[in-house]
């Protein structure tokens, strides 16, 4: 009985082992089920996307779900094999702040940019390319990644660190991961393309704008502040600059800024060689920098302006008859760098810019050719119909004069002989003024004229200062002020460059609210105890002569700071 009872357990035990190897083989077919299913809803999830940015989010999300990571990122490799953009998943905004800077591409992350293959580790910290993590980072011990290419080329790589449990990645991840990749490619090249469209919808949408504004005769300025607002707005610029030459000087005045700190560009006098703009009009070419608040380029002006923002472009204005100013755009420190699908564009769209400033220019030319030819219709009918008739009525009652007997009369009629004589001397002199066609300096405008007396210091300074303008400075200063302001400026920078042994100065024209301020600032070694104040007491009697006021005194950091104010009527 015994006997038989044992022969029948081992049919038992081995069915036991079958069944619960069907039932390992079922749970594996499922998760591999479940697993495809995930994978296919993470590719369809990641092909609805349009937008970029959402799209690269949503393709590190489903990355580690789909390998049970506790920690994801993808990388966008830039032009030059550097990492463009890193974004994380699995790391808090705390956390990534106490890290410091993104990765730039060594290590492991560059081991993958060299080598674009599918990379597996249990350990990460042994490969040889390993060299540790940056202070503040949570510990990574498993590790895999895989490129993720779009139409042959590298776009970017997978990173996948730390599977949960303690586990290694294996090949089953690898190539459920390497899947993703393919169609995170397909999605990444949709969105691209999708992007690249709209871009182009929306560059002809603005250059239909700018080009109606044209025709409609809206004036210069107004035009090249919807270029710049336009330019800003497709390229997700948060500073925009239109730069242009100042006549007859090598310098370049900054005549529109918008967006981020715009007042502490807008107005600026900066010299061609030493400012971003002013290089990108020399060379006639779009130049690119990313990181413009350190650029080597730029050497001159106030030193803080580009604080807070990073990569930068700047575009010549160009027209078949040259450059007429550049058009430069910035992006807050640590955004993507301008590429150069965003660059062509814009130099096109930059050409608006510059026609815009030809048309005007060619405008304002025909309007002050008829204003001429008005003056000369005007002066020729003064001359040849009205003196003429004034002349003959004269005549007439200077022979009519003899046969009036009467005193009072005969007084009348030659008093009345003078004031035609009066009158046609009054228009003779109406006619010479719009006949003379005065092109000298004293026709020139203030700001001209300012720029010109900055200009003729560089020589004595052994510098060039900066030179900011604001407000109505050619419209409301009357010609008496102006011819004063150039005489103080001239005389307060004569001073710096005798007295002050300065390496830097820096001076600003506002106009506004009834008051003219012009302010000289230097780096010198300040007011001396003592010494010889006769300059500045000129300035000080110029200013009180027109009812303003003048002080100077000694900045905190060192130097002297000069500021004459009077009033001004328009």
């Amino acid at each position: 009985m015994e006997g038989s009872e044992g022969a029948g357990r081992l049919p038992r035990l081995r069915l036991d082992e079958l069944l619960d190897e069907l039932q390992v083989r079922i749970d594996a077919v499922r998760g591999t089920r479940d697993r495809v299913h995930s994978l296919l809803e993470a590719v369809l999830s990641v092909g609805r996307e349009l937008d970029l940015p959402h799209v690269l989010r949503r393709i590190v999300e489903a990355a580690v779900v789909l390998v049970d990571a506790e920690y994801g990122a993808l990388g966008v490799i830039g032009d030059d094999a550097k990492l463009a953009q890193f974004l994380t998943v699995g790391v808090s905004d705390e956390e990534a702040e106490a890290i410091g800077p993104l990765p730039s591409g060594h290590g492991i992350l560059g081991e993958l940019i060299r080598h674009p293959e599918p990379l597996r580790l249990k350990e990460l910290s042994q490969h040889p390319a390993s060299y540790g993590f940056p202070a503040n980072h949570p510990p990574m011990r498993s590790f895999l990644g895989v490129p993720i290419r779009v139409r042959d080329e590298v776009f970017g790589n997978l990173y996948l660190t730390e599977k949960r449990g303690g586990k290694e990645f294996d090949g089953e991840d690898e190539t459920v991961l390497s899947t993703l990749a393919v169609a995170a490619g397909v999605a990444i090249d949709n969105a691209r393309l999708y992007q690249e469209a709209r871009s182009r919808q929306r560059w002809l949408e603005a250059n239909s704008e700018i080009t109606a504004s044209l025709l409609s005769g809206v004036e210069e300025s107004r035009v090249l502040e919807l270029i710049v607002e336009h330019a800003r707005g497709i390229t997700g610029a948060d500073l925009g600059v239109v730069a242009r030459p100042v006549d007859g000087t090598t310098d370049v005045e900054v005549a529109i800024a918008t967006g981020t700190d715009a007042d502490v560009h807008r107005g600026l006098i900066l010299p061609r060689e030493g400012s971003f703009a002013g290089a990108a009009m020399e060379v006639s070419e779009p130049i690119t920098s990313p990181d413009v608040a350190h650029d080597s380029r730029i050497t001159a002006g106030p030193p803080q302006r580009f604080v807070g923002l990073g990569p930068a472009v700047a575009v010549p204005m160009g027209t078949p008859q040259g450059v007429r100013g550049a058009l430069l755009l910035a992006r807050a420190e640590g955004g993507p760098l301008f590429t150069d699908a965003e660059t062509a564009p814009l130099l096109a769209f930059a050409g608006s810019a510059a026609l815009a400033m030809e048309l005007a220019e060619r405008r304002r030319a025909a309007e002050q050719l008829a204003q001429l030819e008005d003056r000369d219709r005007i002066a020729r009918d003064l001359h040849d119909l009205a003196i003429q008739r004034l002349f003959a009525t004269g005549m007439t009652l200077q022979s009519a004069a003899r046969f009036v007997d009467h005193p009072q009369a005969s007084e009348r009629l030659l008093r009345a002989v003078d004031d035609l004589d009066e009158t046609i001397k009054i228009i003779r002199s109406t006619i010479f003024g719009l006949r003379a066609h005065d092109a000298g300096p004293a026709r020139q405008g203030l700001r001209v004229r300012t720029a010109k007396a900055v200009e003729a210091a560089v020589p004595a300074l052994g510098f060039t200062p900066s030179l900011r303008m604001e407000g109505l400075i050619d419209t409301d200063v009357p010609a008496s002020v102006a011819d004063e302001v150039v005489a103080v400026l001239g005389e307060a920078l004569s001073n710096v460059a005798r007295h002050a042994h300065a390496g830097s100065a820096e001076a600003a024209l506002v106009v506004g609210s009834g008051t003219l301020t012009l302010t000289v600032t230097d780096d010198g070694v300040g007011l001396s105890e003592g010494g010889r104040r006769s300059g500045l007491a000129n300035l000080a009697q110029r200013a009180e002569k027109l009812g303003g006021t003048f002080t100077a005194q000694a900045r905190p950091s060192g130097g002297t700071h000069l500021e004459w104010r009077v009033p001004v009527s328009r």
